[in-house]
């Protein structure tokens, strides 16, 4: 700080029966100050002493005022799972504090109070009539060059606050789709990949863990190879044909409680196993890695188990879908009506299709993703955990498909309630994280 301004400091409160001295951290009065137990935070707390507190939690700015005023900084709360008390008030987005206020990061979390270093050396007082007017805010005309060109000094805000890689992939596949239309297999494929890519950014924003994209594009492509090779084949032998998942006969025809049970088998049990083998092959696969090479590809923790297993998920949902459900739909309406409304008619069923997977495929593969990295968390439980995980998810996809016979409202309850076992498992995850 400067001027006759004081400088502030955040000071950290010891824990009740805690050792050692008080820590104190200076407020910068130029750059946003950010707390929380990522490496990258101007204040970094320690993973193992403050669980409750995110990845990035809090960020506190000084604002700026004119001479002689009291100093004071703008904190916000970054979303974080246990939000921000000020003075203990649950802090809803920002709040301008000043000297003296506490700030907790969760409940019980570590407390912060503002503090002011006062100049050592007093100032003169100024006369009543110059003291009013250095209290009006200087006025200035001039127009600085980072002004009229923003982004000149945005620097590294633009990928990490402004989402700069995601509006230029946005930007590619606009220009794609424009130079595809007419070729309505290209074009399918280009909107399928990036409907899906998008549902699975939001489902790894909710995660808030870095994963590398091509370990999650791995994922997806191993998902995808294995629905290609023989392997369907045989599981499909045991799952539909020795077990009770023969979905050969007309299934309008049967009544609930029979559909149920074999959508449990031959939907449920065979295809979250399919889409399990990539994220046990990962677990697998990273035990035997070096760091960091192991925590890079292999599930260390639920967060882990989580992204692979709905980066899994989508690589299922595009085969399926541009595989199977939409050339199916296209061919028996162009034989009915004509080739444009089939290609028209493939497209409406493509996009729900795409963007329920949120609610679909992912939700399921992400829910065992969870009780796979638990188990690795804890190994001596771990074939209860995977037996819970895998017999969960399953049951939600046979209620899915199940109920696609009885009524759209039934089936949106349904997709609601997966999709909430999915951010459940996602925020008990972030609790449970030791990163």
């Amino acid at each position: 700080m400067t001027g006759d301004l004081s400088e502030g400091f955040l000071r950290l409160l010891p824990s009740i029966g805690a050792a050692g001295a008080e820590r104190r951290y200076s407020l910068n009065t130029t750059d946003e100050i950010a707390i929380g137990r990522d490496l990258n935070c101007q204040v970094v707390l320690d993973s193992n002493l403050y669980g409750m507190v995110s990845r990035r939690h809090t960020v506190i700015s000084h604002i700026t005022e004119f001479a002689g005023a009291t100093p004071s900084w703008l904190v916000c709360d970054l979303k974080s799972a246990n939000g921000t008390y000020v003075n203990g008030q649950k802090l809803d987005g920002c709040r301008i504090c000043r000297e003296g206020d506490r700030i907790m990061l969760g409940q019980n979390g570590p407390e912060f109070i503002i503090e002011v270093n006062k100049p050592t050396q007093a100032a003169t007082p100024a006369p009543a009539a110059a003291l009013g007017s250095t209290l009006k805010p200087p006025q200035s005309d001039s127009v600085s060059f980072t002004q009229l060109f923003p982004i000149f000094s945005t620097g590294r805000d633009l990928t990490q606050k402004a989402y700069l890689i995601p509006g230029i992939i946005t930007v590619g596949f606009v220009v794609l789709m424009f130079a595809t239309v007419g070729e309505a297999r290209v074009f399918n494929l280009l909107l399928a990949s990036y409907l899906a890519a998008a549902a699975y950014y939001f489902i790894y924003q909710l995660c808030g863990k870095h994963k590398p994209w091509w370990v999650l594009l791995a994922c997806s492509l191993a998902t995808i190879l294995i629905l290609l090779s023989p392997l369907l084949q045989v599981f499909i032998i045991i799952f539909r044909k020795i077990l009770p998942g023969n979905l050969t006969t007309d299934v309008e025809a049967l009544s609930f409680p029979i559909l149920l049970i074999r959508m449990f088998f031959a939907a449920g049990l065979m295809e979250e196993l399919l889409k399990a083998l990539p994220v046990l092959g990962a677990c697998w696969l990273g035990r035997r890695l070096p760091s960091p090479w192991r925590e890079r590809v292999g599930v260390l923790e639920p967060l882990d188990g989580i992204l692979l297993g709905t980066a899994s998920a989508v690589g299922f949902t595009l085969l399926e879908t541009l595989g199977q459900y939409v050339p199916q739909i296209i061919q028996d309406t162009t034989l009915q009506v004509g080739e444009g409304v089939g290609e028209l008619v493939g497209l409406q069923l493509l996009i729900p299709r795409i963007l329920g997977s949120v609610a679909g495929h992912m939700a399921y593969s992400g829910y065992l993703g969870y009780f796979i990295g638990l188990s690795v968390l804890k190994p001596s439980r771990r074939w209860q955990i995977i037996s819970i995980g895998y017999l969960s998810a399953a049951a939600l996809h046979a209620l899915w498909n199940a109920t696609g016979m009885i009524s759209p409202l039934v089936l949106a309850l349904v997709g609601v309630l997966s999709y909430a076992f999915l951010t459940a498992a996602i925020l008990k995850a972030r609790a449970l994280s030791p990163t």
